[in-house]
């Protein structure tokens, strides 16, 4: 594959990298229920995409 053909999917990569690392932040500082809530659910799909690790660490 050439360089040309690759930056959209480095692209959506980094860009998708970013997103979860911000919603880990998030959630981490979040002190509401219902926030933890929404951003565990925000997660959660992201997470659908693409099966392998878990972007949430389950108790």
């Amino acid at each position: 594959m050439s360089a040309p053909s690759r930056r959209p999917e480095i692209r959506r990569r980094r860009t998708r990298a970013e997103k979860i690392l911000k919603l880990r932040k998030r959630l981490a500082t979040a002190s509401a229920p219902a926030d933890k809530d929404r951003l565990t659910a925000k997660l959660h799909r992201a997470g659908l995409t693409s099966p392998g690790i878990p972007l949430i660490k389950s108790a």
